[in-house]
Order: C-alpha cells, then sequence, then structure tokens
C-alpha cells in the first residue's frame, strides 16, 4: 500500500495506528479525557491541533508529525531563497540542514517510477529530489534492477 503523502487524513492514520496496536476505545478515552462519540470525530477529522495530535502520538508510540514533515519535503519550496528573512538575516527559529527522506518517501518515489505514474525527470522536477540521490535509491531499493 502507497501512502499519499499529498492528502493527508491524520485522523483515518491514528484510527490506523489504535487498530494496528489493539488499543481498547475506553483507555483511548480514558486517555485523552473524552467521550467515545469525541474520539469518532477525531478519527473523521482531516486535521488535528498540534496538542492533540502530540497527545496521540504518546498514546500510539508513533511521530505522525513526520508525515507533515515528508509532506514539507516532497510539496513545499526549497529553502534556497533568503527573501522571507528578518532583517537582521538570521531567523529565529531552528534551521535544519539537511532533508532526510523516510524508507517510506523512497518507497512511495519509486513505486510511482515503477507504475509509470511518472518519469525520473518529472519526479527530480516535481519533488526537487538531487539527481543523485534519485539514482542511488533505484540501485540501492529497486529490486527489479
Amino acid at each position: 500500500m502507497r501512502f499519499d503523502f499529498k492528502n493527508i487524513h491524520i485522523g483515518e492514520c491514528i484510527k490506523t495506528r489504535a487498530e494496528e496496536l489493539e488499543i481498547s476505545v475506553s483507555r483511548i478515552c480514558k486517555f485523552h479525557k473524552i467521550t467515545e462519540e469525541e474520539m469518532y470525530e477525531m478519527f473523521d477529522t482531516k486535521s488535528l491541533d498540534t496538542e492533540t495530535l502530540l497527545r496521540w502520538c504518546k498514546l500510539l508510540e508513533y511521530d505522525f508529525f513526520r508525515i507533515y514533515a515528508q509532506h514539507l519535503i516532497l510539496f513545499a519550496p526549497g529553502n534556497g531563497s533568503s527573501f522571507n528573512l528578518p532583517e537582521n538575516g538570521k531567523p529565529s527559529l531552528p534551521e535544519f540542514r539537511k532533508n532526510v527522506y523516510t524508507r517510506q518517501v523512497v518507497d512511495f518515489i519509486l513505486e510511482l517510477i515503477k507504475t509509470g505514474e511518472k518519469t525520473k525527470l518529472q519526479i527530480l522536477e516535481e519533488y526537487r529530489i538531487p539527481k543523485t540521490t534519485l539514482y542511488k535509491w533505484i540501485s540501492k531499493y529497486d529490486e527489479t534492477q
């Protein structure tokens, strides 16, 4: 199964993880201090506030924020521009120097190429993955070669 990093539905992700771990409804409700109805509403919700999502991460022992980080790696513009810097030229927030691609993202990209949905050139242009990185993935992970 290929995860759709472009259209994230965090409620479905949480529900899937809770089912995989077979966590009882009563435990979930007690942990979050919510009703069963509120829990099911969260499962149907496309997005959640960060505090709630953080609590789900702790309960289900899974970093749901990483899903959004992978979305940014694949679909957000690169950080090569400096026109959005503060006047002093130094950002107040921490800077992350390197994109870290998870195995799921690598598999997602390789699946797009394998199925013919996208060409290597389209991948390079649309997702701004360095050419050398893409070809390393292909030689390392692609079983068809």
